[in-house]
């Protein structure tokens, strides 16, 4: 018979570097006249693009890859298993995700079953939200949590221009406000359009979304939906271990659990858009819950190298205008190159000037 490992209850946690290539030419051609000698730097305008891009690309990216480099879900990563066979539409998942966050609250209590008729999405001052999902044919609604699902291989994380967002190795796809600069690609590149804008605030408006509660995983505790769910249908624990027990739920096995065991024999999370560290098993088919039909490999990343390394630590201003001024140097006509020369060597006049005074000392 099977059995759920131990520490499966609600509140407590399952136990369980492409490198450009550029040809430089450099010659040293005759000395031109006034010319104190030395040698020109000869680039193409071609060659001096590649290399600078590539070297930003290459040395900055690979950074941000030793750091952000979460492609696949290891052992260490946390999620939580979301059975909608056993939400029973209380809202306390929300009451705790606003107090947790210290977001504000709603002015209308989350005691109010009324709200959830009106579909509703997570937004900017609202991470998690339940809707009602009324089913034909059954008199019965099914209760859909909605939230960031921390994707393993997360396409906001990658759209970043500055490593604002960032896939951590335990799961959580965290924000950081310091570094955001307001350009909201990770809003247009979120599969599941979680992501929300702080339009209302004219000065320091921020992209806000679930967080997954790391500052509580840091410290061995778990999100605070999970505590507060009072029927345990949500399940919290390292993502391999709850992929093995969301299976044997939809296989049937003996104790796998309690009640209406005839589930849809899929886990939604599991393979979209590369896996999310959110899974969810159902009763009812995930199309008639309005679950998004995605692709199983991740977003493609063909711009993040690229986006990383010139964006990152502010080098794009730096490598702008140092690349202007270079460029201008480089090119510059060479008649203005021995004019100045010439203008920098004394004049026949001030070297005669200058053997009399020699000559009369």
């Amino acid at each position: 018979m099977y059995k759920e490992p131990q520490g499966c209850k609600v509140g407590r946690p399952l136990s369980f570097s492409a490198e450009a290539k550029a040809v430089i030419l450099l010659e040293q051609p005759r000395a031109s006249p006034g010319q104190r000698g030395g040698f020109i730097m000869r680039l193409s305008r071609r060659a001096f693009l590649v290399l600078a891009a590539g070297t930003a690309a290459s040395g900055a990216t690979r950074a941000y890859a030793s750091e952000n480099g979460v492609r696949a879900a290891g052992p260490s990563a946390k999620g939580v298993l979301v059975d909608l066979t056993q939400c029973v539409g209380c809202r306390k998942c929300e009451a705790a995700c606003q107090t947790a966050n210290q977001l504000p609250f709603p002015t209308r209590s989350f005691e109010d079953m009324k709200v959830l008729d009106t579909p509703r999405r997570p937004n900017a001052d609202t991470f998690t939200v339940l809707n009602k999902i009324a089913i034909e044919g059954d008199e019965t609604p099914v209760y859909v949590k909605n939230q960031c699902a921390h994707c393993v291989d997360p396409a906001c994380v990658s759209a970043c221009l500055v490593g604002a967002m960032r896939k951590q190795p335990d799961g959580p796809v965290t924000y950081d406000a310091s570094r955001c600069l307001g350009c909201r690609y990770c809003m247009v590149a979120c599969p599941f359009q979680i992501p929300a804008y702080e339009y209302a605030d004219p000065l320091t408006p921020r992209v806000r979304k679930c967080n997954f509660c790391a500052d509580k995983q840091a410290k061995g505790e778990v999100p605070a939906c999970v505590k507060a769910c009072p029927k345990e249908a949500l399940l919290f624990g390292p993502r391999e271990e709850l992929l093995k027990v969301a299976h044997a739920r939809l296989a049937g096995v003996s104790g796998a659990f309690r009640e209406r065991p005839k589930y849809v024999p899929y886990v939604y999370g599991e393979h979209e858009v590369g896996g999310t560290s959110w899974l969810y098993i159902s009763d009812t088919p995930f199309e008639s819950l309005g679950f998004l039909a995605l692709p199983k490999s991740a977003p493609p990343r063909l711009t993040e190298s690229i986006q990383h390394g010139i964006f990152r630590y502010m080098l794009a201003p730096t490598a702008l205008f140092g690349g202007l001024a270079l460029v201008r140097h480089l090119f510059k006509p060479e008649h203005e190159i021995i004019a100045e020369a010439t203008e920098s060597s004394p004049s026949s006049s001030e070297q005669k000037i200058n053997h009399d005074r020699t000559a009369r000392g």
